[in-house]
């Protein structure tokens, strides 16, 4: 089953099917020229002249992208919108209890980072170091995380559901100095001991001077008065400017570790340029971004979707983006729809498990909202099969809103293939089409390419921005993991 692209989906949409094919096109066959374009949407400190130098091979693999331009981030998320957008609402937060909730505007977000990244500086943290961040959905995770950019220190964050030893393997396995949690995290009506199992995970993290202490809710914690630090103390005599420190395009962004289903975590590691370029269009294009839209992705930050779609993506594109404490069923399943309905959510992006749970609710809870908002819904972290598709479709989008079904993983830093509204007809349980300069390619088991239909393996014949750089200290296991199956591809493992 197909269904036809719309005539008002065409209509609004950035990409027709031939403006799609024809850039697509130039995309692969001019791969240089198409990106030395692309790469100036975002601001740069001093302009790249090199567009990319890339090698994959089994027995070296180097990948940079515009390695001798220049930037920051967090000025690509705030500092260039101050000019004529600093009053607009940046990020939307949305507590786990409805009655709680915050605006921040450009401007606003601008004192807080700054503010935040003053404190981080008078810890002594500064470019180059890893700062640990184990928090749930509150503000301060978007803050902080910008914050840590700013200064030129990458962040490791680590999703605010996971044990003490997860957290002590990714902070000893990054050398990280400095760890931020709170008090505790809200979620479903229930807390979540954050600061109790940072404590249990510090035990065995021996080179930890100082962990940051954000007070969410006020309860009553145990305090290590040599290392702890409540994060409002932290920034109460700061200055609320920060030059943001200029990086060069190379080098590292964040670490994120992928929870391996073999071995231990690997530290997925990103670099500046490539990744805010990728991250940047794929949330244009891939979402149909226009600049009223409200823009709502469900995921935790504490996943790459979440550093890519709630907070890279959104905010360089001077977006407003919505940040939600909670879970779908709190306090009742019409929760989403009722978020979608108060901030007039056009854009809503989500995982097709929550799908599938909130399809067993049946219609009552979606049906009781209007959700007339809504232009464009997307799924991602796996396939969504074709029944839970067709309800997103009919019951939540009441039949008018494209759905993206958006394939992607940590590594990849940004959407490879998806089908962009307006240009490539959807097709329930499948992603369709490649993004730009995205070139997949199925082999069989030998790594020669299967042409037409067919099954095989998933490997992306050429390098593009967002990728991941290497595994963090372990470069070797990036070559064996990705590059040593099949000869100068990129294996998704798929």
């Amino acid at each position: 089953m197909v269904i036809k692209t719309k005539p008002e989906w065409i209509k609004s949409s950035l990409a027709n099917k031939s403006k799609y094919e024809q850039k697509y096109t130039q995309s692969i066959k001019s791969n240089d020229e198409f990106w030395k374009k692309e790469g100036k949407r975002i601001t740069w400190i001093k302009p790249y002249k090199k567009i990319k130098d890339v090698k994959y091979s089994s027995k070296e693999v180097k990948i940079k992208w515009f390695e001798d331009g220049t930037l920051n981030a967090s000025a690509n998320c705030i500092d260039r919108h101050l000019k004529d957008k600093k009053d607009k609402t940046a990020i939307i937060w949305v507590g786990d209890d409805p009655k709680d909730s915050q605006k921040i505007t450009y401007k606003q977000l601008h004192q807080k980072v700054s503010k935040a990244a003053n404190g981080l500086k008078k810890l002594g943290i500064k470019k180059g170091d890893r700062v640990t961040i184990y928090l749930t959905m509150i503000p301060e995770l978007a803050i902080l995380m910008l914050a840590c950019v700013r200064i030129g220190a990458v962040h490791s964050i680590i999703f605010g559901g996971f044990s003490a030893d997860s957290i002590s393997g990714r902070v000893n396995d990054c050398e990280s100095e400095y760890i931020i949690t709170a008090d505790e995290g809200v979620r479903g009506g229930k807390t979540i001991p954050l600061k109790e199992t940072t404590d249990e995970a510090l035990e065995s993290c021996p080179n930890v001077k100082k962990c940051i202490v954000v007070k969410r809710t006020g309860n009553s914690i145990s305090w290590n008065y040599d290392r702890d630090i409540w994060y409002h103390d932290l920034i109460k005599d700061v200055p609320s400017q920060c030059e943001p420190e200029e990086m060069n395009a190379e080098d590292p962004l964040f670490i994120l570790y992928t929870s391996g289903s073999t071995g231990k975590p690997k530290g997925v590691l990103h670099t500046t340029g490539g990744y805010m370029v990728y991250a940047s269009m794929t949330h244009q294009y891939i979402f149909n971004y226009k600049p009223k839209d409200i823009y709502w992705c469900t995921a935790d930050i504490g996943w790459v979707t979440g550093h890519s779609y709630i907070i890279y993506g959104p905010l360089s594109n001077g977006a407003t983006t919505i940040m939600f404490e909670g879970i779908p069923n709190y306090p009742d399943s019409s929760r989403w729809w009722q978020i979608v309905d108060k901030y007039k959510v056009n854009t809503f992006y989500t995982a097709p498990t929550a799908i599938r749970a909130l399809m067993r609710e049946g219609d009552k809870p979606v049906k009781k909202t209007s959700r007339k908002s809504l232009k464009l819904l997307g799924t991602v972290g796996e396939p969504i099969n074709p029944e839970a598709w067709m309800w997103y479709y009919k019951t939540v989008g009441n039949s008018k809103c494209p759905i993206v079904d958006t394939w992607w993983q940590t590594e990849t830093g940004g959407i490879l293939i998806a089908p962009q509204t307006g240009a490539i007809p959807l097709k329930p349980g499948s992603a369709t089409k490649p993004f730009y300069g995205i070139k997949p390619m199925l082999v069989d088991k030998s790594g020669k390419e299967i042409k037409g239909p067919g099954e095989g393996r998933l490997c992306i014949a050429q390098s593009w921005p967002g990728q991941m750089r290497t595994v963090y200290g372990d470069h070797q296991r990036f070559i064996d993991t990705y590059f040593s199956q099949f000869e100068g591809k990129y294996f998704t493992g798929d």
